[in-house]
């Protein structure tokens, strides 16, 4: 019995000073890997800057093709022949 209960307390120790040590280590972990997806994104905006500071294209269409036009309006829609069913 008290193997059991030496046992016991010693995981719940161990446990313990595991959930201590994770407390402090953890957010220092996930400010690193903030720090680094920042510096990231600012270095892709920079270069997206530079890249953009180009003039804008100009697209002219000079022909329009005439489509087909159908000889129903678009409010009538489309008409469906169905036999009535008894």
């Amino acid at each position: 019995m008290p193997e059991l209960l030496s046992f016991l307390l010693s995981a719940i120790l161990i446990l313990y000073i595991i959930r201590a040590v994770a407390r402090i280590v953890m957010p220092m972990l996930f400010q690193n890997v903030i720090n680094k997806a920042q510096q990231q994104q600012n270095q892709y905006q920079q270069q997206n800057t530079r890249s953009q500071s180009r003039p804008d294209a100009k697209i002219k269409v000079d022909y329009i093709p005439q489509g087909k036009k159908s000889a129903v309006p678009d409010s009538e829609g489309e008409f469906v022949d169905y036999e009535e069913i008894k």
